[in-house]
């Protein structure tokens, strides 16, 4: 892991980014996206997570999360490891299409690395950043949720519903997150947007 990504202060919020070996596009089955959705909902009601934001993308998914517990790299770590166990179960068990492509993939992936010995999901490292101003924190939160309207999924943020954005603008989303206090970008399209402010 590069230097400048390390978490250094655990009891700070970050900035996460987890990408799947080799950008393989997983998650354009809702099985896999809703594997991600649950892992969150239980991190949020029994490991002490708080939730900013989050979209889930085709191979990749970014967060914005803290650690009530003050173990914020004990916390993604064990959230990326049970993710990637259930998702690898469920490719193995379940039909899937691309199942010995994606197992070839994911187990070549381990030929570089000792810590897994059969199959690697997630790439190495989380690209994490610290959360340290409010107006960072909703940089952060505006490129997060945009992702889906740049890459053409949905005409607004709001309507993509594997991410934080309905929360934001709509009061409503598939998990429940700590909102971040500042007017809403919800995006007509990738050049020109309009702020809700809710509050």
């Amino acid at each position: 892991m590069k230097e400048g990504y390390v978490v250094r202060d655990q009891t700070l919020p970050h900035f996460i980014t987890a990408t799947v070996v080799d950008w393989i596009d997983i998650f354009t089955r809702q099985t896999y996206r809703d594997i991600v959705i649950e892992s969150l909902d239980y991190c949020i009601k029994n490991k002490g997570m708080l939730l900013y934001g989050y979209v889930i993308m085709s191979n990749h998914i970014h967060l914005i999360i803290q650690s009530e517990d003050g173990k914020l790299s004990d916390l993604i770590r064990d959230f990326k490891k049970f993710t990637a166990k259930s998702i690898l179960e469920k490719i193995q068990n379940c039909p899937e299409s691309r199942k010995e492509w994606m197992l070839e993939r994911f187990k070549l992936a381990t030929q570089t690395h000792s810590r897994n010995k059969d199959y690697q999901f997630w790439q190495y490292g989380n690209h994490a950043e610290e959360i340290y101003s409010n107006d960072f924190m909703w940089s952060k939160l505006d490129y997060i949720h945009l992702n889906p309207v740049r890459a053409g999924l949905v005409a607004k943020a709001s309507d993509y519903i594997y991410s934080s954005a309905g929360n934001y603008v709509n009061n409503s989303g598939l998990l429940t997150i700590e909102k971040a206090d500042n007017p809403v970008v919800d995006v007509l399209n990738s050049k020109s947007f309009t702020k809700y402010n809710l509050y």
